[in-house]
């Protein structure tokens, strides 16, 4: 069980100084495919507003800022269509990874699968006790029970929303086998699927990410790749002693993110989570009046 891990060896000693060793978490692909995804989500988001709540001035205001609704539409596909071909390339590369690398079975379970499993269960009612003081934070492996959650909302949202927004943006070609009630069936999921998809990531991926206080005021992982010696043992101390025992720990080993890499991940994730935030508080705003 969890509870009974014994504590990683030098954890408590949390960044007394730099730490002087960095190991890889995410590799280049990982990091430009989530550049893609973040960017184009924010693109669909901002665009997709004008017209959900078009009744309301300062959506026609942020309309006329982006060159009008026609424009902002054609933003919206175009950040709707990199952003499916994102998705596309992340499910083959799942597949081609499993038939090269990894198989199948490790995709769907153990430390590096995404599908939960009946560990997180355990490492939920775990962290549930540490929260109110009723003993000892979970040891995590290499993906947290939320960080799962993150995942499956993101990828499941992007078969609702791509699939109804395919059907809107082609309706002739849908037209030819489709009734003719599933398009409003589509506009309805589409509209009310993409304003949860906004709710959730600029709230609690946002705080999963970035916002809670071992992170804030940023998680710049997912910009450089790159994880300390020290969190590693701290936050996912399963992973450091599996990489350990099966002696996979110097391979992940790589050099220190430099300094404009560092200050790239705080500009970029920094703005998002702005964006984020106002675009939260302008549709609490819009539904309240």
């Amino acid at each position: 069980m969890a509870s009974t891990v014994q504590p990683v060896p030098g954890a408590s000693k949390a960044a007394a100084g730099a730490a002087h060793k960095y190991y890889e978490r995410f590799d280049r692909i990982d990091r430009v495919m989530h550049a893609f995804l973040m960017t184009t989500f924010i693109g669909c988001a901002i665009t997709g507003l004008p017209p959900l709540f078009s009744d309301h001035e300062w959506a026609a205001g942020l309309a006329r800022a982006l060159g009008g609704f026609q424009n902002a539409a054609l933003i919206h596909r175009i950040c709707a269509g990199v952003m499916i071909v994102v998705w596309l390339l992340h499910v083959v590369r799942l597949f081609a990874d499993a038939i090269r690398r990894t198989g199948f079975l490790a995709m769907v379970w153990g430390p590096n699968s995404m599908v939960p499993q009946p560990q997180d269960v355990i490492d939920i009612w775990l962290h549930f006790k540490w929260f109110v003081g009723k003993g000892p934070r979970p040891q995590f492996d290499r993906w947290t029970y939320w960080e799962k959650f993150d995942y499956w909302a993101v990828f499941w949202g992007m078969a609702i929303i791509g699939g109804s927004g395919l059907i809107l943006w082609f309706p002739q070609q849908f037209a030819l086998f489709l009734p003719g009630w599933i398009f409003n069936v589509a506009t309805v999921v589409h509209g009310e699927e993409a304003l949860l998809a906004v709710g959730f990531i600029f709230t609690i991926h946002f705080f999963n990410g970035h916002i809670r206080p071992e992170k804030f005021p940023m998680d710049t992982v997912i910009f450089t790749g790159r994880i300390p010696e020290h969190e590693l043992k701290e936050e996912r101390p399963n992973e450091y002693r599996r990489l350990v025992a099966e002696g996979r720990l110097e391979a992940t080993e790589t050099t220190a993110p430099t300094p404009w890499t560092l200050s790239f991940g705080y500009l970029v994730g920094g703005t998002a989570v702005i964006l984020g935030t106002l675009t939260v508080v302008v549709i609490i705003f819009s539904v309240l009046t």
